[in-house]
């Protein structure tokens, strides 16, 4: 069983690390099992949350009848590779034996220079080191991001190392667009998602 952990609405890119993970561990079950607590300032509501999520598990229950959906009443601490371990724990309590550890997981910037608190993979690095004593396995992944509609989706470095040219929509603009009613790409996020999050309004943001 691969668990994954999530404060954030799943987009496309999220997805494809699930559909990998899924792979990656051969006859494998996914737990999608987000925190749907309070997490931090503008971060969108763990009720609205739900609904998105609930949506996405009806539209991809058909093709992924392996993805199984459970959401956790957690209040993020926003900690880290401390918080991962913890996450961790609450997983393999949950019968996880697999834990997906994504770029930056729990992160936080520095409330002074706005510079993010932890490195990138710190997490992970930390999810490693402590695998075989949490009797865990850690599956770990960079950045996914698009370069096209013929590949879609790859890691970080691959598509650096060929040269590709990745299409970005940082999560600020993704709020403006929603916001000012614009349209969202398909590339990013799920139309079902996107629309959800539109009928919310402003109550969707914490």
């Amino acid at each position: 069983v691969v668990a994954f952990q999530n404060r954030n609405p799943i987009h496309r890119a999220h997805f494809e690390l699930l559909k990998c993970a899924q792979r990656d561990v051969k006859d494998s079950i996914l737990l999608v099992h987000p925190t749907c607590g309070p997490t931090q300032p503008g971060d969108i509501d763990g009720l609205v949350r739900i609904d998105t999520y609930e949506a996405l598990r009806k539209e991809t229950e058909q093709e992924f009848p392996m993805f199984r959906w459970a959401y956790l009443p957690y209040s993020m601490k926003m900690a880290g590779p401390r918080e991962a371990i913890q996450h961790m724990i609450i997983r393999k309590n949950f019968g996880a034996t697999h834990f997906i550890i994504g770029r930056d997981m729990a992160g936080t910037k520095s409330t002074i220079t706005g510079d993010d608190f932890y490195g990138a993979y710190d997490a992970q690095e930390t999810g490693k080191k402590f695998s075989s004593e949490l009797g865990m396995t850690v599956n770990h992944y960079e950045n996914m991001v698009y370069v096209g509609p013929e590949e879609g989706y790859v890691e970080e470095s691959i598509a650096k190392g060929q040269g590709k040219k990745v299409a970005k929509l940082s999560g600020t603009e993704f709020r403006r667009l929603l916001r000012a009613g614009e349209d969202i790409p398909e590339w990013f996020a799920f139309k079902s998602v996107v629309d959800i999050l539109r009928k919310a309004g402003d109550r969707a943001f914490c």
